[in-house]
């Protein structure tokens, strides 16, 4: 089975076009976006478009939905990571062959229904960065059905009508066109280099009940920009919640699918809240980057709620991360991570450095990664540990004699010792965190927003920035 991802966009091509926020929804806080239209616009002819970036996958998760109290219009992710489109409550929907488990991509779905067409494969198609799905129909629907999308009945994304089924993961620019039948081109472009979807800016108009959610004021992110005043409410939503996270500049955050580990140590993460918060459900979990480097200067933030059984620092991406059935596993135990604990850093099994600070729960944990000159450096609370100044590359802990970091890719990394909720490591990779940020700082480009200053020549883990530093 296909993981659809060809042409999925990473966020690293030059637009013309910037979308500059998106929202983020966690499935555990049944975060989501509701609205009833106070009349029935078109029922047989519209385009839904938004675009998605998934944070947690093999849970059935319902996209979007409008329920009239016995059938609705919806479309989902099934806990195997496909997606549904049922346009009537199980009688008519489509299934599709590809499976979707991207978690380091945005995707541009566009959902373009005409009940009217006389041919019963023209009247709902699915479409994926910019090209038709692959899939099935269980059944056609019929010519001239009203649907319930555009009916004055209830409307949510990220949600199911039973309270259930929320999401986890980013929208961004969420557009409803009601009364006509638009093809993917309104929405988007192919790049003509590399060939990936990226957005454009939609010029059409919108009809009785189409809206425009851009989630650019954090004051009222359910507004909507089209004009029409189709305002959606937010539920257990805030400000918080807005991310620059985006199709145009796609951050890092935790990956749920790494690969690498041992099987007996090193899994059972569970990562939430937008994939920049993880604990784990067996002793001794691993969390790793969704972005890889091999050159370069990065910067990002932790805040570890426990002393001494959390882990942060970097891995390396060449087979298996660390070795052995042992019964005590920490990241830098082999020659594939270095790790930070306890005021030093560690590397193939031996503390290599003082360079590190001890932090306490609650700390801001700061990691300044070199990969042009080697070096590791960290912080606790803005102050960089012993003699270390990544922004002169004085001290901090010099891996250029490490084989294994300086011939491969390189992610941000973590671990957790025990097997409980409450043992949780935050994380801020810049586009969003559950970390409360007093000072706002951004990098030299202006991307990121963290506590604490980046070093000069340091940069967030984003795509804009991979594209021109990486």
């Amino acid at each position: 089975m296909e993981t659809l991802q060809r042409t999925a966009n990473r966020g690293s091509i030059s637009t013309g076009y910037d979308i500059d926020n998106s929202l983020k929804f966690e499935a555990d806080n049944s975060e989501y976006l509701s609205r009833t239209p106070s009349s029935a616009g078109n029922r047989k002819t519209w385009t839904l478009s938004f675009w998605l970036k998934r944070t947690e996958l093999g849970a059935s998760m319902r996209v979007f939905e409008a329920w009239d109290g016995s059938t609705g219009t919806s479309a989902l992710f099934t806990d195997t990571d496909l997606f549904i489109l049922d346009l009537n409550a199980g009688s008519n929907y489509f299934t599709s062959s590809a499976v979707f488990r991207d978690t380091a991509a945005w995707y541009h779905f566009v959902i373009r229904v005409d009940t009217t067409q006389g041919t019963a494969s023209e009247r709902a198609r699915v479409y994926v960065n910019g090209s038709e799905l692959a899939g099935s129909w269980n059944s056609n629907i019929g010519q001239n059905t009203d649907l319930t999308w555009n009916q004055n009945v209830a409307h949510n994304f990220a949600r199911f009508h039973n309270n259930d089924s929320f999401v986890s993961g980013y929208y961004a620019e969420v557009i409803n066109v009601d009364g006509t039948a638009l093809t993917p081109t309104s929405f988007g472009e192919f790049d003509e280099d590399s060939g990936i979807w990226k957005p454009k800016a939609y010029t059409g108009s919108y009809g009785t009940n189409g809206f425009y959610l851009d989630f650019e004021s954090s004051g009222s992110l359910g507004a909507d920009s089209s004009g029409n005043g189709n305002n959606f409410t937010l539920n257990n939503i805030t400000a918080a919640d807005q991310s620059t996270d985006t199709p145009t500049n796609n951050f890092c955050t935790w990956n749920p699918l790494q690969t690498g580990w041992n099987t007996n140590y090193g899994t059972g993460q569970v990562i939430v809240e937008g994939a920049t918060e993880a604990y784990a459900s067996t002793n001794y979990a691993a969390i790793e980057g969704s972005m890889a480097v091999q050159s370069g200067k990065w910067y990002w933030e932790s805040k570890p709620n426990r002393t001494g059984g959390i882990m942060v620092g970097v891995a390396a991406l060449n087979g298996i991360r660390w070795a052995g059935d042992t019964a005590y596993w920490y990241l830098g135990m082999n020659a594939q991570g270095i790790g930070t604990i306890l005021g030093n850093f560690y590397y193939n099994g031996s503390a290599v450095s003082t360079d590190a600070t001890d932090w306490t729960n609650g700390d801001i944990v700061s990691i300044a990664l070199d990969m042009d000159n080697y070096k590791i450096y960290m912080a606790v609370n803005g102050s960089w540990g012993g003699t270390s100044n990544p922004a002169t590359g004085t001290g901090g802990y010099d891996f250029s004699s490490a084989s294994n970091f300086t011939s491969n890719f390189v992610v941000p990394a973590g671990r957790i010792e025990t097997a409980n909720s409450s043992y949780v490591i935050e994380t801020n990779f810049g586009g969003y965190t559950t970390m409360s940020i007093a000072s706002g700082n951004s990098d030299s480009s202006g991307y990121g927003n963290f506590e604490y200053a980046p070093p000069s020549g340091y940069y967030a883990l984003c795509s804009k920035n991979l594209a021109e530093f990486g």
